[in-house]
């Protein structure tokens, strides 16, 4: 009886998370805690909420909307690592956790959507997208996520938001399209760990076994993302991007010649386009002595992702 009190209680606190409203959340769970002191997920649930609480303090003082809001979303990565000391994480607690989190930062943001100029501002547009994508609602995070990339068509970090929304919502083909696009424009600017459709997280996690660094491990993901046949959906270049794309390859070669000490990074960037130059040219069949000599250079780069490339 004491326990199906306990996880009643439990339950009431996870939907007060979800209202925002950790203050309450944590009252419940405290009363919980009374009648099941043995209850490990109560006790879970209670360091988690109290973190929040102890951390999120501190944001009351900002002023601006934006800030705050993209404060409250900054602090994920410390809670990660604070989760990291639990030998056992209670899912239905962490999605309520996720829930507080974006649920609290949209309040921020969509305060700021009345005025007609921050309409118009992708960055807000991203955030309040992210903030939907975070509470499940994936129509409304898609429509704020295009809504950005209208304004800022080449931001990798946007794109890749749209590639896993169409992911999750059972895209596949939009979604390996443009996750192939955001990680050709920058990979650095996409931060993996927000992503969350299994598309993207099994390429990470299987990347990641091979011993990548968190820092080239999202530098190799195209790379193997190519490889593996999961950056498989591609789209005819136009000849203002092809000029761009071999430019580019011209600069990334003359760096990776000068500075050795950059080569771990240049290397899987330059591959990835010697990939998409060799697209290029198989789909316009043309230039056929190109994709000859690009095949050369993948080798004399890296023999190994040679072999796996043409085998």
């Amino acid at each position: 009886m004491e326990t199906e009190q306990a996880a009643g209680l439990v339950r009431q606190a996870y939907d007060k998370l979800k209202d925002s409203d950790a203050a309450a959340a944590c009252a419940l769970l405290e009363q919980a805690l009374n009648i099941d002191f043995d209850n490990d997920e109560v006790k879970h649930a209670l360091k988690c909420v109290h973190w929040w609480l102890e951390h999120t303090r501190r944001i009351e003082e900002i002023k601006n909307p934006y800030e705050k809001g993209g404060s409250v979303i900054s602090l994920l990565k410390q809670y990660n690592v604070f989760l990291g000391q639990f030998t056992k994480v209670y899912e239905h607690c962490q999605y309520a956790v996720k829930y507080y989190v974006y649920s609290t930062a949209l309040f921020f943001f969509e305060g700021l959507l009345g005025s007609q100029a921050n309409q118009h501002d992708p960055g807000l547009l991203l955030m309040v997208g992210r903030c939907y994508k975070g509470i499940g609602n994936y129509d409304e995070a898609l429509n704020y996520l295009e809504q950005a990339v209208r304004f800022k068509r080449e931001d990798a970090e946007t794109l890749a938001e749209v590639a896993d929304i169409n992911a999750l919502l059972a895209e596949t083909k939009a979604a390996k399209a443009l996750f192939r696009e955001a990680f050709f424009l920058d990979p650095s600017k996409i931060d993996v760990r927000s992503l969350e459709s299994a598309l993207i997280l099994q390429l990470r996690d299987k990347v990641a076994k091979l011993g990548y660094s968190d820092e080239l491990l999202g530098e190799w993901i195209p790379v193997y993302g190519h490889l593996w046949g999961v950056f498989s959906i591609k789209r005819e270049l136009k000849q203002m991007e092809v000029g761009r794309l071999k430019q580019s390859i011209f600069s990334l070669e003359a760096e990776y010649q000068a500075n050795p000490s950059r080569r771990e990074q240049l290397k899987p960037r330059l591959l990835n386009r010697y990939f998409w130059l060799i697209d290029h040219c198989e789909n316009s069949h043309e230039d056929s002595s190109l994709i000859e000599e690009t095949l050369l250079k993948i080798k004399i780069t890296d023999p190994d992702i040679h072999r796996m490339y043409t085998g």
